[in-house]
């Protein structure tokens, strides 16, 4: 595997936030909570999912609010990857609790999800395809 420090440019899909790192922080009314973080500190509202997940873009980087009836609370870290699969062994081989294995989705990502030893979620996403979101349910806002 190649040194995790090096800079990666991913290729281009248009369902990805900007960001190589992007925190995903759960709120039990997303939409309320995506209007007061664009009012009080300047995101931008980038794409909305159903209404469960809505994607915020401040200069090059983003958040995603994650929330709504049935989603789980508590925060998680989304982290772009060149090779998911490459990832995926790394971490499992240092000991990773794999939540879920590398799977491709119809947004265009490869994703995997483990917790490190102290419980915190992370998501690994490998960019497989540039997806335009109204094939999948996005509405692009930007």
């Amino acid at each position: 595997m190649s040194d995790p420090r090096a800079q990666t440019a991913f290729p281009k899909n248009r369902s990805m936030p900007p960001g190589t790192v992007i925190p995903v922080l759960a709120y039990p009314d997303i939409h309320e909570a995506a209007a007061w973080l664009c009012r009080a500190f300047g995101f931008v509202e980038r794409l909305r999912i159903g209404d469960h997940r809505i994607q915020l873009t401040m200069g090059e980087g983003s958040v995603v609010v994650t929330g709504g009836e049935g989603a789980p609370r508590g925060h998680s870290v989304m982290v772009r990857v060149a090779d998911a699969d490459g990832h995926h062994e790394q971490a499992r081989e240092a000991g990773a609790a794999i939540a879920a294995p590398p799977v491709s989705h119809p947004y265009g990502e490869r994703q995997y999800s483990a917790e490190d030893p102290w419980g915190h979620r992370w998501t690994f996403s490998q960019t497989v395809a540039d997806s335009d979101p109204a094939d999948w349910g996005g509405v692009l806002v930007e």
